[in-house]
């Protein structure tokens, strides 16, 4: 099957880099053709259950952020074209799809079966990843139509957007009374900036002022009616708009969305820190725990963790320079993983889970699901594994279009990447200490700029030409 070796990690705890190598070895069961079911790279990225074939959106979108670095063995784009053309007249995309009909999946729960609106948010991060253009071009037409089926089907009077808490993929969360969730607003506004950022790589000046305008109108809105000042945290409102007092891991997604300003982006910041907020063993539960719903098992959204949300908060504290923080929860959250993949007791069986304990290792648990959390859920927790130990444990932010790699080195560790396709140059970073000192030494098929920052104390961008080269750090 293999195309190419896997970009290969470089990292002082061994565990972690056998953790990122099993994810890679087991991913391919889950590339499925849909037309007979049978196993296939070139199908799409899906978890079957009871023989069922149902393609998740939400789980399509965060995949793709681990999948760009596969050096092309899986396509990140081939679950979201999938998504593009099922679209509707109206520009509906619909959250899952049955494969064995291509028909939308839709309940009472969730009657339009509408999903966290984040296809310009994986666009973005596929462009800087591949620097295809092209592919923008292509696919800004269902991503307009798709923000204006949104906007005129779930946008209210008050300038927010009310749809089902079920949209949001926390089934068992205590949102009941939630007419206006405070992560689907946050996620529109993500999709409206990333939407504008699109515009500017099309060097589109309409569509970059339409969806501006359209960011800061709702920015503004959930800044106006959805913080709390005495409890300084955002919450969902109801149907008369007013805050219901739960705190959730939802409301992080507004840091994602630069929606707080320095100050409130640093209460939220306390919350995670806080024992009784967010600030549990594992970071980060999906409720408080001074919440009474609070569950030490997890019972869910009741307080399970889970990857995707622990991959937004962390983007999220990066949006802010959070960077030592945000490296720390990800390596917390990566020994709970580990520990839970390789348990110590010969009773319990090991795997990757969709969600886990927030105060010890295990997978998490629901009541009245006894499938919950399930196993070998590659398709989020791969965001732990490869997506975060590249970008935050060690620490590489890399743009095709721009020719930049970004290396944020908190401490000087034995760690880097080897091997790891940029279209068609493959590139090798890695540190190390020789007599000399610490040294990072670099090899590349083409020129690319490297910036460097180390401990926050050196920084500074070379280019890198193609060929074998190295830097002393001392020296910089």
């Amino acid at each position: 099957m293999s195309k190419h070796d896997f970009p290969k990690i470089h990292f002082y705890d061994q565990d972690f880099v056998d953790i990122y190598n099993k994810t890679w070895s087991w991913l391919s069961p889950y590339w499925i053709n849909p037309e007979n079911g049978s196993q296939d790279s070139d199908g799409l990225f899906l978890y079957p259950e009871d023989g069922n074939l149902i393609l998740n959106q939400f789980e399509s979108i965060m995949s793709s952020f681990f999948l760009v670095y596969s050096n092309r063995n899986y396509d990140p784009c081939q679950n979201i074209d999938y998504f593009y053309k099922q679209q509707e007249e109206n520009g509906a995309i619909r959250w899952k799809y049955d494969l064995k009909t291509n028909q939308p999946v839709l309940d009472k729960e969730n009657p339009d079966g509408v999903g966290l609106p984040l296809f310009a948010f994986a666009e973005y991060n596929l462009y800087h990843k591949s620097a295809n253009k092209r592919r923008i071009k292509d696919v800004m037409p269902n991503l307009q139509k798709y923000m204006d089926w949104l906007d005129k089907t779930f946008k209210q009077e008050n300038g927010l957007y009310a749809v089902p808490v079920a949209a949001s993929t926390m089934t068992n969360s205590p949102r009941k009374k939630v007419v206006y969730p405070i992560d689907f607003n946050a996620c529109m506004a993500i999709n409206a900036n990333y939407m504008s950022a699109l515009g500017d790589i099309l060097n589109d000046k309409d569509l970059i002022f339409q969806y501006r305008k359209m960011y800061f109108a709702i920015k503004t809105k959930i800044n106006n009616l959805m913080w709390d000042e005495e409890s300084k945290f955002y919450y969902d409102l109801d149907k008369d708009s007013n805050r219901l007092a739960v705190k959730s891991i939802a409301a992080y997604w507004t840091m994602l969305a630069e929606i707080p300003n320095a100050d409130k982006a640093q209460h939220l910041v306390d919350h995670l820190n806080d024992p009784n907020s967010f600030g549990t063993e594992h970071p980060f539960p999906s409720l408080a725990v001074e919440d009474s719903k609070f569950s030490e098992k997890g019972d869910g959204y009741n307080g399970s963790v889970f990857p995707a949300f622990n991959f937004m908060v962390i983007k999220g504290l990066e949006k802010y320079g959070q960077y030592e923080l945000a490296r720390e929860c990800a390596i917390r959250h990566l020994y709970f993983v580990l520990e839970t993949l390789m348990p110590n007791d010969d009773k319990t069986v090991g795997d990757l889970f969709e969600a886990y304990l927030p105060n010890k290792e295990g997978k998490a648990l629901m009541k009245g699901d006894p499938n919950f959390a399930r196993p070998r859920y590659v398709h989020t927790v791969g965001l732990s594994t490869i997506a975060l130990m590249i970008e935050n444990v060690i620490g590489l932010s890399i743009s095709l279009p721009r020719k930049t790699v970004d290396w944020i080195i908190p401490n000087l560790e034995i760690m880097g990447i080897e091997n790891l396709s940029l279209k068609r140059n493959l590139i090798t970073i890695l540190s190390n200490k020789s007599t000399r000192g610490w040294e990072i030494q670099m090899e590349s098929e083409k020129l690319y700029y490297f910036t460097i920052n180390i401990l926050d104390q050196k920084k500074k961008t070379l280019p890198i030409p193609s060929g074998k080269c190295s830097m002393l750090i001392d020296k910089l």
